[in-house]
């Protein structure tokens, strides 16, 4: 067994590595604000539409760039736990089945 949660760590380890060269695409008002996040949770670039800027209304700017944002992390933190969940089955019910806490 501890030679499979090594294998396992090993794996997840690596997993992860490869997560920070992913990257997932998110956008807000029609496309007006574009972001690309990183697997491993950075911000890689924010797009923003000059038809965006409303000097009338910053605060419309100012939701989409949060909602781009947020939907790009939701993707990338998808995308990783597509990525390690397949690792964590690697032990056969995953590591809920060691009873470790938060698992």
């Amino acid at each position: 067994m501890m030679k499979q949660l090594q294998k396992v760590q090993a794996d997840m380890v690596e997993a992860q590595e490869k997560l920070k060269d992913e990257v997932v695409d998110a956008s807000a008002g029609g496309g007006m604000v574009k972001v690309k996040m990183s697997g491993d949770l950075r911000l890689l670039e924010l797009q923003i539409d000059p038809e965006a800027i409303d000097p009338e209304d910053p605060e419309l700017l100012q939701d989409m760039v949060v909602a781009a944002v947020n939907e790009g992390l939701r993707a990338a933190q998808e995308l990783a736990s597509q990525r390690l969940g397949g690792v964590a089955g690697g032990l056969g019910g995953g590591l809920g089945g060691l009873g470790l806490p938060g698992m």
